[in-house]
């Protein structure tokens, strides 16, 4: 047995076997969220630095590959799609693999499936972080390093110092020339601010009003884009008709991902929640204003763009965060994380000229 120490970061890694010494095939694994995926493209940055020779795969979840299309760095994506039978699925991805025969495998997640898919991959050498339930079978396992200095790209990339480096990155897209051509007639607006205004649970989410509030008081000089998914149209189109400004343009569903992404980094600033957004500009090192409601940036999900600022409820309240999560709505029923938050304090962020 040997362990390998980062004193800096306090790592530990309990490694069972030497990698192989030259890699040619790698598969990186996350099967989660939009978000997950975007900050596990540290992985794929962190390996082609080191291996540049090497053909570098990837594996997600369906309706999360369009992040990936084009990227200059991967020969192939694997998408499992999780509304077919599991065990159908599962054979299938597994029966592909092996044949690619891996000479590493690396799981970004902590989930049994994705511990399956390494496992059953045949892979010459497996690297997947001890909280993963199958994680005795991986050749190395790494700590999960859940601390509030820490953030999850530099547990992510935890998974791979061993075969790197200990330097920190940025998580990258590379949005394609179609994405470009997709944001051209909305980039000549400027100066121009995106807004995220929604996020999957509702107490990540600051409120519409607030947002009403925000835009009433924003220079008309300002053209705003709303973005979102196709499910969040409904909600920009109510702020948009309930706010007084007079520039702003509904786009949420319009957009695929990458082209959000180039849009966002033109941007004067963009706005957006503790949700997918907040990464999509981290990875084009775009100016962000994150706004954490229930959840906090000690998580380890705040943003990583030069031009960054986190706003928050500024008292301590005693239930914040009430979980690593959103919820759909308020656990004692004040919501007072967001509530509590002034819509100036986004004014103040805005560049001044």
């Amino acid at each position: 047995m040997r362990y390998f120490y980062e004193g800096r970061f306090d790592m530990m890694i309990h490694a069972n076997a030497a990698p192989p010494p030259d890699l040619q095939k790698i598969l990186i694994i996350q099967t989660a969220f939009i978000g997950d995926v975007i900050l596990s493209t540290v992985l794929i940055e962190k390996l082609r630095q080191h291996y540049p020779q090497a053909r570098i795969d990837f594996l997600l979840r369906k309706g999360n590959e369009s992040l990936l299309q084009g990227h200059p760095q991967l020969t192939h994506c694997w998408v499992w799609d999780k509304k077919r039978s599991r065990s159908k699925e599962v054979y299938r991805l597994v029966k592909a693999l092996r044949a690619e025969k891996y000479d590493l495998v690396v799981n970004a997640q902590r989930y049994a499936t994705t511990g399956l898919f390494t496992t059953l991959s045949g892979a010459k050498y497996t690297i997947g972080f001890d909280k993963n339930p199958l994680s005795r079978f991986f050749s190395t396992r790494v700590s999960y390093r859940y601390d509030a200095r820490i953030h999850e790209v530099q547990r992510i990339l935890d998974l791979v110092t061993p075969l790197t480096d200990g330097a920190f990155l940025r998580p990258k897209l590379y949005p394609t020339a179609d994405d470009f051509a997709l944001i051209a007639p909305y980039i000549e607006r400027k100066p121009y601010i995106c807004i995220a205004p929604t996020s999957v649970w509702y107490t990540k989410q600051f409120p519409a009003q607030k947002w009403i509030d925000f835009l009433d008081v924003l220079p008309e000089q300002y053209q705003v884009y709303l973005i979102g998914a196709p499910e969040d149209h409904e909600q920009c189109a109510l702020i948009a008709q309930q706010s007084q400004h007079s520039n702003i343009h509904n786009l949420a569903g319009k957009l695929p991902l990458l082209a959000s992404s180039a849009l966002m980094a033109q941007a004067t600033m963009n706005y957006v929640n503790d949700s997918a957004p907040l990464h999509l500009a981290s990875a084009t090192n775009a100016p962000t204003c994150a706004i954490f409601c229930s959840t906090t940036p000690d998580f380890g999900y705040g943003p990583l763009s030069d031009n960054a600022t986190i706003v928050q409820v500024e008292e301590l309240l005693e239930c914040r965060p009430c979980g690593t999560h959103g919820h759909k709505q308020c656990p004692l029923g004040h919501f007072a994380c967001a509530l509590s938050i002034s819509s100036m304090k986004l004014m103040e962020v805005l560049p001044t000229e």
